[in-house]
Parts: structure tokens; sequence; C-alpha cells
């Protein structure tokens, strides 16, 4: 999984393209970031919470200040396109086209350049000119309307950017594929992403129903607490645990650890009365305890766990150990969410605004008088 010698032009900005160099930079890509030679990614003006939104996704990459307006910019730009393997572009549908930076203009300096465009509604379609950030794309894509208790609830936002990220992951994923079909011989591509389409393909699970002949209501399907034994319940102190209790056997396990085997048989079934029943059986059984009395109480053979903060989540062996890197004196930060072998060392280095233009275009090959000139016409900073 190391990507070393892998480079990515990044042409992206704010969270969605940045989180999926940012991935591919953890694997050891070289993610070149393309900034806008003034102010840069606008994320370097971001902030949520304590950690800038910049810092947060954008560490071990390199950054170049770079005028795509110019005609000596692009030229730089395309100079470094000919020994590049992917370019991701996170603007408006068109721009690149006005830029002339679209995948095809760059095909006459890399035949074999892989590139994605990352964007919220697509490249194509009636909506793919309209603006938005993730609560838009979320909403359009019918996430918001299953995240109610029943119809007559508000939608509650999720907590997370549900579509930003997985619309950054689907572009990694896009151009860790793309590469591999260019390192074995195939050629690049070019990849359209819609963050709305991706948080629409994650409704698998009530598709087959809306696209045929039902509508799935928030609060009624198997997944959205239509059923007793898969949803969430309030514990003794105001808190709550989840129960996912979908196979027969799970739930015995259950019923057998909380010492309710007349529950067993209720499993499964259809009828309206026993469901009710049942469900106010579970609401009173688990507002008995605590919910770090029931975590610790049953075994892990059983599908119960905690709705923790994310300030618990985060702090909880399980997914610190894992995922939150702490750097020497550096703030505490999520990283990459795999582990394993074959990762190399992440450079946790965050780039200044334009720190490695020379860098980069001398690889690229222009000489101390060329940047001199660039840097005279503004064209880099």
């Amino acid at each position: 999984m190391q990507l070393d010698g892998v480079r990515i032009l990044d042409l992206s900005g704010i969270l969605p393209g940045p989180y999926a160099t940012q991935l591919l930079a953890d694997m050891g890509a070289d993610v070149v970031k393309i900034e806008e030679p003034t102010v840069g990614d606008p994320a370097r003006g971001l902030s949520f919470g304590e950690q800038p939104l910049f810092e947060a996704v954008n560490r071990g990459k390199r950054s170049v200040g770079l005028d795509l307006k110019s005609d000596a910019g692009r030229e730089a730009f395309y100079e470094l396109v000919a020994d590049a393997d992917a370019v991701l572009e996170g603007f408006r549908p068109g721009v690149v086209d006005r830029l002339g930076v679209d995948y095809e203009h760059l095909r006459e300096y890399n035949d074999d350049i892989v590139y994605c465009s990352l964007s919220g509604y697509g490249q194509t379609g009636p909506d793919a000119d309209r603006v938005g950030h993730d609560i838009n794309y979320v909403g359009f894509a019918g996430l918001l309307d299953m995240t109610r208790e029943d119809e007559q609830s508000r939608p509650q936002l999720p907590g997370y950017q549900v579509a930003d990220m997985a619309g950054g992951l689907m572009a990694a994923l896009s151009l860790l594929g793309g590469v591999l079909s260019q390192k074995l011989g195939n050629g690049g591509g070019y990849v359209d992403v819609s963050m709305t389409d991706v948080v629409a393909s994650f409704s698998q699970t009530v598709a087959g129903e809306a696209l045929g002949s039902g509508d799935p209501r928030p609060g009624k399907t198997t997944l959205t607490g239509g059923v007793p034994w898969y949803d969430v319940y309030e514990t003794a102190d105001g808190r709550h645990v989840t129960l996912g209790a979908l196979e027969a056997t799970f739930w015995e396990r259950f019923c057998h650890e909380v010492d309710r085997p007349a529950l067993v048989d209720v499993h499964g079934t259809d009828d309206a009365a026993e469901r009710a029943a049942l469900r106010d059986e579970l609401t009173k059984l688990f507002g008995n305890r605590p919910r770090e009395e029931w975590v610790e109480t049953l075994s892990e053979e059983v599908p119960v766990a905690p709705v923790l903060t994310p300030t618990e989540a985060l702090a909880h062996p399980q997914i610190a150990d894992r995922i939150v890197e702490r750097p020497g004196a550096a703030p505490p930060r999520v990283g990459f969410p795999g582990c394993g072998s074959g990762l190399p060392e992440h450079d946790e280095s965050v780039p200044a605004h334009s720190e490695h233009t020379d860098e980069v275009l001398r690889e690229a090959g222009y000489s101390t008088d060329e940047l001199k000139q660039l840097r005279a016409d503004g064209t880099v900073v």
C-alpha cells in the first residue's frame, strides 16, 4: 500500500477533495496542491473547533502557488501534468474548461493521465450547475429524510459531513483505480464523481423498495427503527445504547444474557401489537441500568454498544489506539482510517501557502531566472 512514486496534482479545496488526496498522501503518494497565488485554499481561513480545517486534511502535501488564469501559469501546470499520474479537481462544472485544464486538454500533455472531477451533483444532469454544501447533497440524495424518527418529525442533520467525506473517499478510490489501470498498461481515464450520487448509492437497503412499488419511510424500515431488535434505547442515566440483533442467534444470546427467555420467539414477528409490546419491554429493560453498566455486563457476543459523544469516541481505546495520532507537541488528530502492514510513515507536516513552489517547478525543469520572472509577473508566489 505504499504509493511512493505516484504523483497527484490536487486542484481542490475546502474539505471533500483534500480529504481524498489526504488519504492518498497517507499511503505515500506525492500530492502537489495547486493553490491560487494570493489567498490559497479557502480552508486556510476556516476553523471548526480548535483545529484549523486546512491542517486536518492537508498533511504531508506540497503546496504550489500558481495562477491558472494566466498563460504562464497554465504552461507551468502543463509541465507538471507531463510527469504526473493523476489530477483531482473540485471546481463547479465548466470551470476547468474555461481555465484550459480539463481532461481532454491535459491529455495533450500526458495521454495516460488519470483525471477525477469531484462536485456536488456531477458534471451532467439538470442540476449539475446547482451550488450546494453537504446539507444540500444529503437532502437531495434521500438520506436526510430517513434520519427522522417518523414522518411527523423534523429531519436531523447528520453530525458529520457525510456527502463531503463519502465523496472524497469515492474520489480517492477512483484515483487509485485509475492509477492501477495506468500501471497495468491500460492507460488512464476520466471519472466524474458526484457527492450526491455517492450518498444515493448508500441507499442499497431501501433502494429496492424505492425503485419498486413501495415508498420507504423513516422509522418504518428495518434499519430506521421499524423493528424493536434494531434500535436505540435510553439508559437509566439518560444516555443511550444501540441494539443491533438482526440475526436470530444474536437475539437469542441477548435474551439469555438479560434473563428474558420468553422474548426469544418474538424475534422477526410482523405483528404490530407484538412489536409494540416488545419495544415497551426493551425500553423498560434498558432504562433500569446506566449506559456503562450495560456495556460492562453484556458479553462481546451481544450486539449492544454505547452511543458515544465525539469526545468519548476519540478517547476510547478501540478508536484512539487505531486512528488518533499524537505527533509530538502538535495537537492530536484523526489519521488514516486503516491499520496493517505496508503503510508508510505519515508525513505530519502541513504545508505553508506556496511553500514548495520553487522546489516543484525546479523538478519540472524551471531555472532560477525563469522562476524569478514568473514571480515578477505574479504567476507564482
